[in-house]
C-alpha cells in the first residue's frame, strides 16, 4: 500500500509499541517528532492513544499531535497515525515486566502483522518485547521473527544484523548452546547461505554478493582437533554453495575474522550461533545496528537492542537503531519494487 502525497508515493510503514514498559514509545517518539521524517513514510503506530499521550507529555512532547484510525487504509500521509490494539485503560509501570504490558504487546504486534500480510501496510518495525511476559496460549514463540514468520513456513527466515555494510546473520539464533552442535547440519547451512545469497541480491542490491562463512569451534576445528563440524557439515555446505554459483569463502575463525577486520572485504558474513554473530556486530555497530527478518515475502525490521527497562522512562534512550531500521525497510521496498 503506497500513500499518495504531492505526487510522491510514500510508502507506509506499521510500527508495533512493543512493552509500554519499557523505551519503546520513547524511541518511537524521538524518531517522529522531527516532522521532516514524514516527508520519507506515513506512519502507523499499532499501540495506544493513551499510552502515546502519557509517555508524549513525561518527554515534553506535548506538541506532536497524531490522528486516530481504525483501518490502516485510512492512514494520513504527514500524520502520525495511531491504531488502538484495545481502547481499555492500560496500568503503566515504567521499568516493570507486568502481565498487562506483555498482552499489549502481543495484542498491537497481532493486529500489524494481520495488516502487514494483507499487504495494509508496506513494511513493519517492531519495538522490542519481553519474551518472558508476551508468552501465552496464543503466542509460544522465542521472538517477534518468530512469530511473523509463522504465517509463511514455506520460507526460511533468516535473522540478519545491519549495520551500512556489516551484514551478520546466523545459522541457529534462541537456542540453548550446548544444542547448537546437534542441530547444524550441512542442509540447513546451505538453506541460510541460499536465502543469504538471495537477499543480498534483492534487498541491498548486491548482484554478485561474497559471503564469508564462519566455523564453529575454535580455529574451525584446526582439521579435526577441535572438533569435526567444519569437515563434516560447513566445508561440503560451502562446497555445495560455490558448485551453485554463490560466492563463499571460509570457514574462518571468528576470533581473527572479525579481529583482523577481514569482515570488511564481504558482502555478507553467516555465523553459526547468536553470540557469535551478537558479540562482533553490536562492537562494531556503534552508529545502531538493524534487526533485519531475511528470506521472508513480507518486510520487517527491528532495532537491535531489548526493552531497556533499566533505562525506561528517563529520556535518554538513543533513537538511532530504531530509526535506522525505518530507513532499512524502506530501502529494501525500494530495491524489492526496483526488481520487478
Amino acid at each position: 500500500m503506497l500513500i499518495q502525497k504531492d505526487s510522491e508515493r510514500l510508502p507506509v510503514i506499521g510500527i508495533t509499541h512493543g512493552d509500554i514498559n519499557g523505551i519503546g514509545y520513547e524511541i518511537i517518539l524521538k524518531t517522529l517528532c522531527d516532522s521532516r521524517i514524514l516527508d520519507s513514510f506515513t506512519p502507523i503506530v499499532y499501540g495506544q492513544s493513551k499510552v502515546f499521550s502519557y509517555y508524549k507529555k513525561n518527554f515534553n512532547m506535548e506538541e506532536l499531535s497524531y490522528t486516530l484510525i481504525r483501518d490502516a487504509r485510512q492512514a494520513q500521509p504527514g500524520r502520525i497515525n495511531i491504531i488502538n490494539h484495545t481502547d481499555s485503560e492500560l496500568k503503566i509501570e515504567p521499568g516493570i515486566s507486568t502481565e498487562i504490558a506483555g498482552k499489549a504487546s502481543f495484542d498491537a504486534l497481532k493486529i500489524a502483522v494481520d495488516d502487514l500480510y494483507k499487504n495494509n501496510i508496506d513494511a513493519l518495525v517492531t519495538a522490542p518485547v519481553n519474551k518472558g511476559n508476551i508468552q501465552s496460549d496464543i503466542f509460544k514463540f522465542s521472538s517477534q521473527k518468530k512469530y511473523i514468520s509463522s504465517f509463511c513456513p514455506e520460507y526460511t527466515p533468516l535473522m540478519l544484523m545491519v549495520s551500512n555494510k556489516l551484514r551478520v546473520g546466523s545459522v541457529t539464533n534462541h537456542v540453548s548452546l550446548k544444542d547448537v552442535p546437534n542441530i547444524i547440519s550441512k542442509e540447513l547451512i546451505l538453506s541460510k547461505v541460499e536465502v543469504f545469497n538471495k537477499t543480498l541480491q534483492r534487498d541491498f542490491s548486491i548482484d554478485y554478493p561474497r559471503i564469508a562463512i564462519m566455523g564453529l569451534n575454535p580455529h574451525y576445528g584446526d582439521g579435526g582437533l577441535y572438533g569435526k563440524e567444519e569437515i563434516d557439515m560447513i566445508i561440503p555446505a560451502i562446497k555445495e554453495a560455490r558448485d551453485k554459483g554463490m560466492l563463499v569463502f571460509g570457514p574462518y575463525s571468528a576470533d581473527g575474522f572479525f579481529g583482523s577486520a577481514a569482515w570488511v572485504k564481504y558482502d555478507g558474513i553467516l555465523c553459526m550461533y547468536h553470540d557469535q554473530a551478537m558479540v562482533p556486530f553490536k562492537t562494531l555497530a556503534v552508529d545502531g545496528g538493524v534487526n533485519f527478518t531475511a528470506g521472508l515475502p513480507v518486510i520487517r525490521t527491528a532495532p537491535d537492542h531489548g526493552t531497556g527497562y533499566d533505562i525506561a522512562n528517563r529520556n535518554i534512550a538513543n533513537p538511532d537503531s530504531f530509526r535506522h531500521a525505518i530507513y532499512l525497510a524502506i530501502d529494501v521496498m525500494k530495491n524489492r519494487a526496483s526488481k520487478e
